[in-house]
Protein backbone atom coordinates (compact mmCIF):
# COMPACT_ATOMS: atom_id res chain seq x y z
CA UNK A 1 0.00 0.00 0.00
CA UNK A 2 1.20 3.30 -0.89
CA UNK A 3 1.31 5.79 1.71
CA UNK A 4 0.34 9.18 2.13
CA UNK A 5 2.79 11.98 1.01
CA UNK A 6 4.58 14.19 3.67
CA UNK A 7 2.52 17.03 3.33
CA UNK A 8 -0.69 14.90 4.24
CA UNK A 9 0.32 12.72 7.20
CA UNK A 10 -2.37 14.54 9.39
CA UNK A 11 -4.77 15.32 6.21
CA UNK A 12 -7.58 13.62 8.13
CA UNK A 13 -7.39 16.10 11.71
CA UNK A 14 -6.35 19.21 9.44
CA UNK A 15 -9.56 18.44 7.17
CA UNK A 16 -11.62 18.23 10.16
CA UNK A 17 -10.29 21.44 11.88
CA UNK A 18 -9.81 23.45 8.87
CA UNK A 19 -12.36 22.68 5.71
CA UNK A 20 -16.06 23.92 6.00
CA UNK A 21 -14.73 26.98 7.96
CA UNK A 22 -15.48 29.68 6.00
CA UNK A 23 -14.64 32.14 8.97
CA UNK A 24 -15.02 36.30 8.21
CA UNK A 25 -15.24 35.35 4.47
CA UNK A 26 -18.20 34.74 1.82
CA UNK A 27 -16.85 32.60 -0.68
CA UNK A 28 -18.01 31.40 -4.03
CA UNK A 29 -16.77 28.43 -6.51
CA UNK A 30 -18.02 27.31 -9.62
CA UNK A 31 -16.33 24.00 -11.20
CA UNK A 32 -17.61 22.84 -14.37
CA UNK A 33 -16.11 20.31 -16.91
CA UNK A 34 -16.74 20.48 -20.87
CA UNK A 35 -17.62 17.35 -23.54
CA UNK A 36 -13.98 17.24 -24.21
CA UNK A 37 -12.87 17.04 -20.51
CA UNK A 38 -12.04 20.91 -19.87
CA UNK A 39 -12.55 21.82 -16.30
CA UNK A 40 -13.15 25.21 -15.57
CA UNK A 41 -12.62 26.42 -12.13
CA UNK A 42 -14.24 29.87 -10.59
CA UNK A 43 -13.03 30.66 -7.09
CA UNK A 44 -14.36 34.27 -5.62
CA UNK A 45 -14.18 35.29 -1.77
CA UNK A 46 -14.75 38.24 -0.19
CA UNK A 47 -13.45 39.37 3.43
CA UNK A 48 -16.94 40.69 5.32
CA UNK A 49 -14.13 42.59 7.31
CA UNK A 50 -12.70 45.28 4.61
CA UNK A 51 -15.18 44.24 1.70
CA UNK A 52 -11.84 43.35 -0.37
CA UNK A 53 -12.17 40.94 -3.01
CA UNK A 54 -9.67 38.21 -4.83
CA UNK A 55 -10.92 35.57 -7.24
CA UNK A 56 -8.91 33.40 -9.60
CA UNK A 57 -9.80 31.65 -12.88
CA UNK A 58 -8.20 27.72 -13.35
CA UNK A 59 -8.58 25.52 -16.13
CA UNK A 60 -7.15 22.43 -16.11
CA UNK A 61 -6.97 19.42 -18.81
CA UNK A 62 -5.98 15.80 -18.39
CA UNK A 63 -4.60 13.63 -21.61
CA UNK A 64 -5.37 10.39 -19.86
CA UNK A 65 -3.54 8.95 -22.90
CA UNK A 66 -0.58 10.22 -22.94
CA UNK A 67 -0.39 10.82 -18.85
CA UNK A 68 -0.29 14.69 -19.33
CA UNK A 69 -2.27 16.94 -17.24
CA UNK A 70 -1.99 20.78 -18.25
CA UNK A 71 -3.23 23.49 -15.66
CA UNK A 72 -3.59 27.31 -16.19
CA UNK A 73 -4.65 29.78 -13.80
CA UNK A 74 -4.91 34.16 -13.83
CA UNK A 75 -5.96 35.90 -10.60
CA UNK A 76 -6.51 39.15 -9.63
CA UNK A 77 -3.44 39.82 -8.62
CA UNK A 78 -2.54 39.36 -11.99
CA UNK A 79 -0.56 36.67 -11.09
CA UNK A 80 -0.56 33.80 -14.44
CA UNK A 81 0.94 30.87 -13.73
CA UNK A 82 1.12 27.51 -15.42
CA UNK A 83 1.83 23.56 -14.55
CA UNK A 84 2.80 20.92 -16.80
CA UNK A 85 2.30 17.19 -15.58
CA UNK A 86 3.49 13.86 -16.80
CA UNK A 87 2.54 10.93 -14.52
CA UNK A 88 3.63 7.10 -15.49
CA UNK A 89 5.32 8.12 -18.92
CA UNK A 90 8.67 7.05 -17.92
CA UNK A 91 8.17 4.84 -14.97
CA UNK A 92 5.54 3.13 -12.86
CA UNK A 93 4.96 5.55 -9.74
CA UNK A 94 7.03 8.56 -11.02
CA UNK A 95 5.42 11.96 -11.67
CA UNK A 96 7.30 15.08 -13.34
CA UNK A 97 5.72 18.46 -12.83
CA UNK A 98 7.13 21.84 -14.22
CA UNK A 99 5.48 24.80 -13.35
CA UNK A 100 5.92 28.43 -13.58
CA UNK A 101 4.27 31.72 -12.32
CA UNK A 102 4.81 35.42 -13.62
CA UNK A 103 2.89 38.46 -12.30
CA UNK A 104 1.96 41.30 -14.40
CA UNK A 105 2.47 44.15 -12.90
CA UNK A 106 5.56 43.32 -11.20
CA UNK A 107 8.67 41.81 -11.95
CA UNK A 108 7.61 38.58 -9.78
CA UNK A 109 8.26 35.21 -11.05
CA UNK A 110 8.58 31.63 -10.51
CA UNK A 111 9.98 28.82 -12.11
CA UNK A 112 9.97 25.00 -10.53
CA UNK A 113 10.25 21.45 -10.69
CA UNK A 114 8.83 18.89 -9.19
CA UNK A 115 9.71 14.66 -9.33
CA UNK A 116 7.13 12.37 -7.16
CA UNK A 117 8.15 8.96 -6.82
CA UNK A 118 5.54 6.75 -5.45
CA UNK A 119 5.43 2.52 -4.72
CA UNK A 120 4.13 0.36 -1.87
CA UNK A 121 5.39 1.55 1.43
CA UNK A 122 7.19 5.00 -0.16
CA UNK A 123 6.46 8.31 -1.32
CA UNK A 124 9.08 10.61 -1.88
CA UNK A 125 9.51 14.36 -3.24
CA UNK A 126 11.88 16.57 -4.53
CA UNK A 127 11.24 20.18 -5.66
CA UNK A 128 13.64 22.64 -7.05
CA UNK A 129 13.08 26.21 -7.48
CA UNK A 130 15.26 27.59 -10.22
CA UNK A 131 14.94 31.30 -9.64
CA UNK A 132 15.10 31.54 -5.96
CA UNK A 133 17.35 28.49 -6.08
CA UNK A 134 16.60 26.22 -3.06
CA UNK A 135 15.84 21.92 -2.97
CA UNK A 136 12.81 20.90 -0.85
CA UNK A 137 12.35 16.87 -0.41
CA UNK A 138 10.19 14.63 2.19
CA UNK A 139 9.91 10.77 1.78
CA UNK A 140 7.18 8.90 4.06
CA UNK A 141 8.10 5.26 4.43
CA UNK A 142 5.38 3.15 5.78
CA UNK A 143 5.22 -0.71 7.27
CA UNK A 144 1.96 -1.98 8.36
CA UNK A 145 0.45 0.86 9.26
CA UNK A 146 3.08 2.43 11.33
CA UNK A 147 4.47 5.89 9.54
CA UNK A 148 7.72 7.77 9.13
CA UNK A 149 8.45 11.03 7.86
CA UNK A 150 10.91 13.24 6.92
CA UNK A 151 11.59 17.14 4.72
CA UNK A 152 14.01 19.38 4.78
CA UNK A 153 14.50 22.88 2.63
CA UNK A 154 18.21 23.50 1.71
CA UNK A 155 19.06 27.03 0.36
CA UNK A 156 21.67 26.69 -2.38
CA UNK A 157 22.57 30.98 -2.40
CA UNK A 158 23.16 30.55 1.53
CA UNK A 159 24.50 27.41 1.60
CA UNK A 160 22.11 26.35 4.46
CA UNK A 161 19.50 24.16 5.57
CA UNK A 162 16.47 26.31 6.29
CA UNK A 163 13.76 23.55 7.49
CA UNK A 164 14.09 20.26 8.87
CA UNK A 165 10.64 18.74 9.98
CA UNK A 166 9.89 14.66 11.05
CA UNK A 167 7.10 12.49 11.65
CA UNK A 168 5.95 9.22 13.56
CA UNK A 169 2.39 8.31 12.85
CA UNK A 170 0.36 5.15 12.84
CA UNK A 171 -3.01 4.24 10.75
CA UNK A 172 -5.37 1.94 12.01
CA UNK A 173 -8.59 0.70 10.21
CA UNK A 174 -10.68 4.10 11.59
CA UNK A 175 -8.23 6.07 13.06
CA UNK A 176 -4.81 8.00 12.64
CA UNK A 177 -2.41 9.58 15.32
CA UNK A 178 0.49 11.35 14.42
CA UNK A 179 3.73 12.71 16.57
CA UNK A 180 5.17 15.94 14.29
CA UNK A 181 8.66 17.76 15.04
CA UNK A 182 8.74 20.78 13.33
CA UNK A 183 11.11 23.84 13.04
CA UNK A 184 14.51 21.73 13.83
CA UNK A 185 12.57 20.04 16.65
CA UNK A 186 11.13 23.52 18.28
CA UNK A 187 7.57 22.89 17.47
CA UNK A 188 6.17 19.71 19.14
CA UNK A 189 2.31 18.56 17.67
CA UNK A 190 0.32 15.55 18.91
CA UNK A 191 -2.94 15.02 16.81
CA UNK A 192 -4.99 12.25 16.83
CA UNK A 193 -8.56 11.46 14.58
CA UNK A 194 -11.22 9.08 14.68
CA UNK A 195 -14.10 7.67 13.19
CA UNK A 196 -16.38 6.62 15.65
CA UNK A 197 -19.34 5.46 13.65
CA UNK A 198 -20.33 5.86 9.94
CA UNK A 199 -21.91 9.95 11.05
CA UNK A 200 -19.68 10.39 13.89
CA UNK A 201 -15.55 11.50 13.46
CA UNK A 202 -13.50 13.43 16.10
CA UNK A 203 -10.07 14.41 16.71
CA UNK A 204 -7.42 16.58 18.87
CA UNK A 205 -4.57 18.31 18.50
CA UNK A 206 -1.70 19.58 20.71
CA UNK A 207 1.03 22.33 20.48
CA UNK A 208 3.72 22.99 22.17
CA UNK A 209 6.60 25.90 20.78
CA UNK A 210 9.85 24.58 22.80
CA UNK A 211 10.76 28.26 22.05
CA UNK A 212 8.09 29.65 24.05
CA UNK A 213 7.38 27.52 27.28
CA UNK A 214 5.46 30.44 28.68
CA UNK A 215 2.82 29.87 26.04
CA UNK A 216 2.25 26.53 27.39
CA UNK A 217 0.50 23.53 25.14
CA UNK A 218 -2.59 24.91 23.02
CA UNK A 219 -5.30 22.74 22.55
CA UNK A 220 -8.12 21.62 20.69
CA UNK A 221 -11.06 19.43 19.74
CA UNK A 222 -12.75 18.72 16.79
CA UNK A 223 -15.89 17.03 15.73
CA UNK A 224 -18.28 16.36 12.69
CA UNK A 225 -21.90 14.65 12.82
CA UNK A 226 -23.41 13.53 9.67
CA UNK A 227 -27.43 14.44 10.16
CA UNK A 228 -28.07 12.57 6.60
CA UNK A 229 -26.77 11.99 3.30
CA UNK A 230 -27.50 15.87 2.35
CA UNK A 231 -26.07 17.42 5.33
CA UNK A 232 -23.65 17.65 8.19
CA UNK A 233 -22.53 19.71 11.25
CA UNK A 234 -18.88 20.70 12.88
CA UNK A 235 -17.59 21.92 15.88
CA UNK A 236 -14.01 22.79 17.29
CA UNK A 237 -12.68 24.71 20.49
CA UNK A 238 -9.83 25.26 21.58
CA UNK A 239 -8.26 26.04 25.22
CA UNK A 240 -8.20 29.50 24.33
CA UNK A 241 -12.01 29.58 24.41
CA UNK A 242 -12.66 30.11 21.03
CA UNK A 243 -15.79 27.80 19.20
CA UNK A 244 -16.29 27.11 16.11
CA UNK A 245 -19.43 26.04 14.35
CA UNK A 246 -20.51 24.89 10.78
CA UNK A 247 -23.19 23.56 8.77
CA UNK A 248 -22.88 22.17 5.09
CA UNK A 249 -25.85 21.69 2.99
CA UNK A 250 -26.23 19.67 -0.34
CA UNK A 251 -28.98 21.85 -1.28
CA UNK A 252 -28.76 19.74 -4.87
CA UNK A 253 -26.34 17.55 -6.83
CA UNK A 254 -23.69 19.61 -7.17
CA UNK A 255 -24.84 22.96 -5.10
CA UNK A 256 -23.25 22.86 -1.66
CA UNK A 257 -23.83 25.23 0.92
CA UNK A 258 -21.88 25.72 4.29
CA UNK A 259 -22.40 28.56 6.95
CA UNK A 260 -19.81 29.22 9.69
CA UNK A 261 -18.79 30.83 13.35
CA UNK A 262 -16.24 31.48 15.22
CA UNK A 263 -16.92 32.88 18.54
CA UNK A 264 -14.90 33.95 21.53
CA UNK A 265 -16.23 32.45 24.30
CA UNK A 266 -14.40 34.83 26.57
CA UNK A 267 -15.52 38.12 25.20
CA UNK A 268 -19.27 36.93 23.66
CA UNK A 269 -19.98 41.26 24.27
CA UNK A 270 -17.07 42.45 22.09
CA UNK A 271 -17.45 42.83 18.13
CA UNK A 272 -14.54 39.75 17.86
CA UNK A 273 -17.18 37.14 16.12
CA UNK A 274 -16.56 36.13 13.02
CA UNK A 275 -19.31 34.86 10.95
CA UNK A 276 -18.84 33.51 6.67
CA UNK A 277 -20.53 31.74 3.98
CA UNK A 278 -19.03 29.54 1.49
CA UNK A 279 -21.38 28.37 -1.74
CA UNK A 280 -20.05 25.72 -4.16
CA UNK A 281 -21.50 24.90 -8.04
CA UNK A 282 -19.71 21.89 -9.82
CA UNK A 283 -21.49 20.12 -12.74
Amino acid sequence: MIPPNYSDLCKPVNDLFSKDYPFGALKLEVKTTTSNGVTFTVNGAQDIKSGAIISELKTKYADKVNGLTYTESWNTANLVTGQVEVANKFAKGLKLELSGSSALNSAKRALRTKIDYQQDNLFARVNVDALNPSVTADVTVSREGALVGAEFAYDLNSGAVTKTNSTLGYAGPDYTITVQGNNSLNLFQLAFYQRVTKSVEAGARAVYDYKNPEGGVSAELGTKYILDQDAYVKAKVDNAGRLGLSFTQLLRPGVKLSLAGLFDTARLQENTHKLGAALTFEA
